[in-house]
């Protein structure tokens, strides 16, 4: 979670909102993809850090799917990352701070309770909770 946390401090200088995401293979340890927000820079809604992630790690392994993979980022999903992180199988999933207002996991559509949901990750909120939330919450009174 420390090096998603340092993702999101590098977003949040680029001007992103702070969130940050680290895939791992479980079996090796090894770091698959570390990323952050990119939506402004790119001008792609889409590119929330878990999704561009997701990306990076099945480039790097050559598959769709991760199932041996965990997923650190600092902030609980969208129910689009949501989406995007049970369809490319992922293991297990870690996020920081809870997100009442626009998550999918814990809130919102709580995708991984729905039946249309194919694969659902052991899922671990809350990691890191004060320190993650302090990085949105820093972010956001700067804009104002």
């Amino acid at each position: 979670m420390d090096i998603a946390i340092k993702e999101a401090k590098k977003a949040a200088l680029r001007g992103e909102v702070p969130i940050g995401a680290v895939i791992v293979d479980s079996q090796s340890g090894e770091i698959l993809a570390c990323t952050s927000n990119r939506t402004e820079e790119d001008f792609d809604p889409t590119a929330h850090a878990e999704v561009l992630a997701i990306r990076q790690a099945a480039a790097k392994v050559g598959s769709t799917r991760l199932p041996e993979c965990d997923l650190y980022v600092t902030l609980e999903p969208c129910t689009m990352c949501a989406t995007a992180i049970s369809f490319a199988r992922i293991r297990r999933l870690y996020f920081g701070a809870y997100d009442p207002k626009g998550g999918g996991v814990d809130h919102g559509a709580c995708f991984y309770e729905q039946p249309t949901c194919h694969h659902k990750p052991e899922v671990y909120g809350g990691l890191q909770e004060r320190e993650c939330a302090a990085l949105l919450t820093t972010f956001f009174q700067g804009k104002r």
